[in-house]
């Protein structure tokens, strides 16, 4: 048994962009110019982490309760931005895996720290291919640590070990080899300590990877 578990944003679509403007947006509110390189250590990271780490970087000094509302409006101005999301999105050759997973009996779920990922997953009319979506808003704790996939497979019914997680974040590589799971990195960044590397699922072949997984394991 094999079960497939697939990191939302920058895997399945990707919505950094808007993530990126709205992180952008709050920080100039503090008078803090957010990098490219700045929002690259965001992925996969709490929102709460996130804005915490923005507010250091901004050398800004909150409470929580005001980080808290912040966030919020973060999260709002985000939302508002996804309202144009559909099917359309979903990155090339994801769709099609899904499909191919589905007809195989694959079980497959979604491991996400975003608090967003079922109304991502409804908008894009793709959440009910999946067995299982655990995301942010059911854990304690945000990636690298491993809880979202640990839940994930035991939602799913399948042995940690017997588990493939495609990640696009450094993060959750870590969260993936944690949790004692085959970690495939998706994107042309370079992934430490993952088991596979593919640049995309564009002409991706399930079968061809399956076999290789198995004999990795082996």
């Amino acid at each position: 048994m094999i079960g497939f578990i697939f990191d939302l944003d920058g895997v399945i679509v990707d919505t950094a962009r808007f993530h990126y403007k709205a992180w952008r947006a709050l920080a100039e509110q503090w008078g803090y110019s957010l990098s490219h390189k700045d929002n690259e250590q965001l992925k996969g990271v709490s929102r709460m982490n996130s804005i915490r780490k923005i507010s250091e970087w901004a050398k800004v000094d909150l409470q929580k309760d005001e980080l808290e509302k912040m966030a919020d409006l973060k999260n709002e101005y985000y939302l508002s931005l996804c309202d144009s999301l559909g099917i359309q999105d979903v990155l090339p050759g994801v769709l099609l895996t899904i499909q191919q997973c589905v007809e195989r009996g694959i079980k497959i779920g979604v491991g996400s720290a975003s608090k967003n990922a079922k109304i991502v997953l409804n908008k894009l009319g793709i959440h009910h291919l999946f067995d299982v979506v655990v995301d942010g808003t059911m854990v304690q704790h945000s990636k690298p640590n491993p809880e979202v996939f640990i839940q994930a497979a035991n939602k799913l019914n399948v042995p940690k070990h017997s588990c493939v997680v495609f990640e696009d974040a450094q993060a959750g590589v870590e969260a993936a080899k944690r949790a004692g799971m085959f970690a495939v990195g998706v994107g042309f960044d370079l992934l430490r300590a993952c088991d596979k590397q593919i640049n995309s699922f564009k002409n991706f072949d399930l079968d061809d990877f399956i076999n290789e997984v198995q004999m990795v394991k082996k």
